[in-house]
């Protein structure tokens, strides 16, 4: 190749020529690029074609040795700067990559690219202050729109409602911007509006297959509504095209712990970590991971490496706190208190600090003290979320209404007639994970988690319902072909979970007890049992319990009071309505006669009885709920009547349980008869 006598314009030409070239012939594209080297030796523009040619061939170490040589030459560069983190990332070296990216835009602000995969790494290191400043930059760098513009802007900062109004203004006359698509189910998404964003993403996905950003979210938008199926394949073909891409790995890490495949979400951590290793929060999901698989002390380690990487993240304090059996340092606990001092703190890592240091000065005997940071974690975490006792009772009074004898009776022949299933229900911190662990130590049944099936279901009949919001009203128009497909496609959607292949499979989600007419119904060979604890033992310790989500109703002691009362008053209705269907443990009792009621329970499952579920904390399974650590040792006593040292500050608790904490074990007479269900009483 010659450059002639006009090599500004030759120059220009022969670069335009091999851009040309890069996607589809990246090969020929170096050849461009060599040439024109020949001809001007480090000529920048041919250097940085070189290096995107060589990319494209999947030569990334040589790709990197060129950029990292142009990037020297020609620091003001920043087109060169952002192909260095691609190519870094493209080697495994996505740590590397948040430098030479924050060069970039450093030098070109409008580099609309750059700020995007800026924002992801962000997101998946846990910044997500700074993701939100890169991905409003994105935006801005994206689009002149000015509506647009002003919806990034809000989206920001957070001017939630603002950003919604503009981004369906634009919509209407741009109905197929998935730039804005994405934005608008991001603004559905904070408000917890999963099912919009799902919608909206779908969409997205479906006019524009690659991309993958939308994919991601939509990814994460099914995994946070339990959907593990439609997850993995969301994330996974993100993966086929950006194998190294650390956000995706990281989410499927995340759902691979929730459908039981823990060492594989293991393996992915720890190929996160190791480009990633001082990402606090990704310490502490690693930490989850092994805590959930039995791993304690590399658990405890985990959580370590996080505090120490982020002392103020108050989220891996209460994690060691909620294993139960750790017990906290004298230094730990000065820690603590001192995070509480900064007026700065995040208010998400106050409240963990406050439910940490109630555990910690608990266990120290300092009970006055612990109760005042429970209530401070408590009265926090309740004004982020909302929880109506009245709406929960009328719900509930609506199953009193509509599952009647008569009703139970008609439909009694209905839906699937597979026994896999074994439903745990009742109240969380119940005895229901004890429970749990007995069966799963069965040779013929296979321990699960909180399967989300039967609340999601029941969610998505009350979305088609006409008469929203009327569950289980809708129930009472099913025909019995749809009593057993409902029943049919529980057990598919919970088929992701058997890894055993066992007869018999237990879904232990404690919130189900609202939805025991479904199952009763939908599954009528299925096997029920409710988990019952004393109530003021089972209120306390959900009061004390920070839920990572779900489970409203007890950050309040009268709260969770008025929800013991009428999940009592349901349960003794169907007692009545369908006798001998739900067999009933009392934590105490289980306590005390230990092999007595372990017979029971595998006599009421048709169970033969097996030595291996007296060794019930020799089973190596992998546990997810608060008791994990506690399941793995023989039973104990101490926490029966541990509430009694809070006893001082309960009158609340006591007032809402009413006569329902007179009667334990018993029930109310007018529960038993039925004479309180009506909306004044129940």
């Amino acid at each position: 190749m010659s450059i002639g006598k006009d090599p500004v314009g030759t120059l220009e030409v022969a670069l335009a020529h091999g851009m040309r070239l890069l996607d589809s012939r990246p090969g020929e594209a170096a050849q461009q690029a060599e040439e024109i080297l020949k001809v001007m030796p480090g000529q920048p523009q041919a250097l940085w074609l070189q290096a995107r040619a060589l990319a494209g061939l999947g030569r990334f170490a040589e790709a990197h040795v060129k950029l990292q040589t142009l990037c020297a030459r020609h620091g003001d560069f920043g087109e060169a700067h952002f192909e260095l983190a691609q190519v870094l990332r493209a080697l495994g070296r996505s740590g590397e990559a948040i430098a030479p990216l924050r060069r970039a835009v450093g030098l070109k602000p409008d580099l609309a690219a750059a700020w995007l995969v800026l924002a992801d790494l962000y997101t998946h290191i846990g910044d997500l202050a700074a993701a939100d400043h890169a991905y409003s930059q994105h935006i801005k760098g994206s689009t002149r729109d000015p509506r647009l513009l002003a919806a990034g802007s809000a989206l920001f900062s957070n001017q939630l409602s603002e950003a919604e109004t503009l981004l369906r203004e634009h919509l209407i006359e741009n109905p197929t911007d998935v730039a804005a698509l994405r934005m608008l189910a991001e603004v559905a998404a904070r408000l917890r509006r999963y099912d919009d964003a799902e919608k909206i993403l779908q969409h997205c996905v479906e006019l524009a297959p690659g991309f993958l950003a939308a994919r991601h979210n939509l990814a994460l938008v099914l995994h946070r509504q339990n959907n593990a199926t439609e997850a993995l394949e969301q994330i996974d073909y993100c993966l086929q095209v950006e194998p190294r891409r650390v956000g995706f790995r990281n989410l499927k890490a995340a759902i691979l712990g929730t459908i039981g495949e823990y060492e594989s979400s293991l393996e992915l951590y720890r190929g996160v970590l190791a480009e990633f290793p001082d990402q606090a929060k990704i310490w502490m999901s690693y930490g989850h991971a092994l805590k959930t698989s039995g791993y304690e002390k590399p658990g405890i380690e985990a959580y370590r490496k996080s505090i120490t990487l982020m002392p103020k993240l108050g989220e891996a304090y209460w994690s060691l706190a909620n294993l139960k059996t750790f017990r906290f340092s004298v230094d730990d606990i000065s820690a603590m208190r001192s995070a509480l001092e900064q007026a700065d703190l995040d208010s998400s890592d106050r409240l963990h600090f406050h439910f940490a240091l109630g555990k910690a000065l608990e266990d120290s005997g300092e009970y006055e003290q612990s109760f005042k940071h429970y209530e401070s974690g408590n009265r926090l975490r309740r004004e982020e979320m909302g929880f109506s006792r009245a709406e929960n009772r009328a719900r509930l009074l609506r199953s009193h209404r509509l599952f009647t004898q008569e009703f139970m009776a008609q439909h009694k022949a209905m839906g699937s007639s597979q026994p896999d299933p074994i439903f745990i229900v009742g109240l969380p911190r119940s005895g229901s994970t004890l429970i749990e662990q007995i069966l799963a130590s069965h040779s013929q049944v296979e321990g699960t988690i909180e399967l989300p099936d039967i609340i999601s279901m029941a969610r998505r009949l009350t979305a088609n319902d006409s008469g929203e919001g009327r569950y289980p009203d809708v129930l009472g128009t099913l025909t019995d072909r749809q009593w057993t497909d409902l029943g049919e496609e529980y057990l598919s959607r919970t088929r992701i979970h058997r890894k055993r292949g066992l007869p018999y499979f237990i879904d232990k989600m404690p919130n189900n007890f609202a939805h025991l007419g479904m199952i009763l119904l939908a599954l009528p060979n299925a096997k029920i049992i409710d988990a019952r604890r004393h109530p003021m033992a089972c209120c306390f310790s959900g009061f004390k319990q920070h839920f990572a989500m779900g489970q409203l109703f007890t950050y309040g002691l009268e709260d969770i009071g008025s929800y013991y009362h009428d999940y009592v008053a349901l349960m003794a209705h169907f007692d009545r309505v369908a006798p001998g269907r739900v067999h009933r443990v009392f934590y105490e009792q289980m306590v005390e006669n230990t092999e007595f009621e372990i017979r029971r329970l595998l006599n009421y499952c048709g169970l033969g009885f097996e030595e291996s579920c007296l060794r019930f904390f020799e089973n190596d399974r992998a546990v997810r709920t608060a008791s994990s650590e506690q399941v793995r040792r023989p039973i104990y006593r101490d926490g029966v009547d541990q509430w009694r040292h809070f006893e001082p500050w309960l009158d609340p608790l006591k007032q809402s349980l009413g006569l329902v904490l007179d009667s334990y074990p018993d029930v109310p007479e007018d529960f038993k008869s039925g004479l309180h269900v009506n909306e004044a009483t129940i």
